[in-house]
């Protein structure tokens, strides 16, 4: 019997895992959306991501002892930690939250289902895993895209000219950050994703600490209300911890491109957790929005089959 068969069937298994966990991925990080607007208006966003990162640092050493790993003592990998701490959470997080006290939720989520147009911009500038990129994965991160507007409705869209620029441009940058954040972290793919989570989420908690201490002196604040208090431990357990950890095994999985597709989905469920908690309008304007934003993730991550013994580039 041919070993190609079940070679063929375990890497389908694999594939279904991989964007499984893509999907969850992005409802997480859907969720952090809503969860940011529950907690800006009492906690500001430099407190909030201080908080956030400083809890999920915490979690994530204490679950790497558990399993049995230990930090590395190298002085060059804890500066490449630094950097994706500051790309992938410190920078992104306080951006994204700076950006929501000034703009609807709608179009931040557009604005920041952008990375795979920068990832392909990064790309096709440096030549780095351009032959990678396929016609099929160009389609896809354009039906994605498309997906993401029709989703959150040309009400969202018609802000974008008018409505707090640097807000805009705050969550644009975040996005930029979100598109570098897994190309710089596929030189971790040695090292346990629990390991990499916990060193960069502690270097990001490094940063941001004293950075909330200088300039919004958190202990002056009045005490904010639990459903903030709620919000924010959400954000660092589930939308943080948990999530860093399956963010870092997809990068070695499905590539920076793959990863970063989870970005349209994260505006679909942004919007359906809008429907579900808050009590938003579905639209068959969001249906036809999602089905293209499923359609253009399945065009980037999952290749095409090979021709006649072709190897497709991974």
């Amino acid at each position: 019997m041919s070993t190609q068969a079940p070679q063929a069937a375990s890497d389908q298994t694999t594939l279904t895992l991989e964007i499984g966990l893509l999907l969850l991925l992005s409802l997480i990080w859907g969720s952090s959306f809503t969860l940011i607007k529950i907690a800006i208006p009492t906690i500001p966003p430099f407190t909030m991501v201080a908080a956030r990162v400083a809890i999920a640092s915490i979690l994530l050493i204490l679950i790497a002892g558990a399993q049995g790993h230990s930090l590395p003592r190298r002085g060059s990998v804890w500066g490449a930690f630094f950097v994706q701490g500051l790309l992938q959470s410190a920078l992104p997080f306080t951006l994204i939250s700076w950006g929501e006290v000034h703009i609807a939720s709608g179009l931040a989520g557009v604005l920041n289902a952008t990375p795979p147009i920068f990832v392909l911009a990064i790309a096709t500038i440096t030549g780095r895993g351009r032959r990678t990129i396929s016609g099929q994965k160009i389609i896809g991160v354009g039906l994605g895209l498309a997906g993401v507007a029709v989703t959150i409705g040309t009400d969202a869209l018609s802000g974008i000219g008018t409505t707090a620029p640097p807000a805009q441009a705050a969550v644009l940058g975040a996005s930029l950050c979100y598109a570098l954040a897994p190309i710089w972290g596929q030189r971790f793919s040695n090292l346990p994703a629990i390991v990499t989570a916990a060193g960069a989420m502690s270097c990001a908690a490094i940063l941001m600490l004293p950075t909330a201490a200088l300039l919004e002196r958190p202990w002056t604040l009045l005490p904010p209300p639990a459903q903030a208090i709620t919000a924010v431990i959400a954000l660092a357990v589930i939308c943080t911890a948990l999530a860093m950890v399956i963010y870092f095994r997809l990068i070695r999985t499905l590539g920076p491109l793959g990863t970063t597709s989870g970005s349209y989905l994260r505006a679909g469920f942004a919007v359906a957790l809008g429907t579900a908690w808050l009590g938003e309008r579905f639209t068959w304007s969001s249906l036809a929005g999602m089905t293209l934003i499923l359609i253009g993730v399945v065009a980037v991550t999952v290749p095409l089959p090979a021709r006649n013994g072709e190897k497709q580039p991974a």
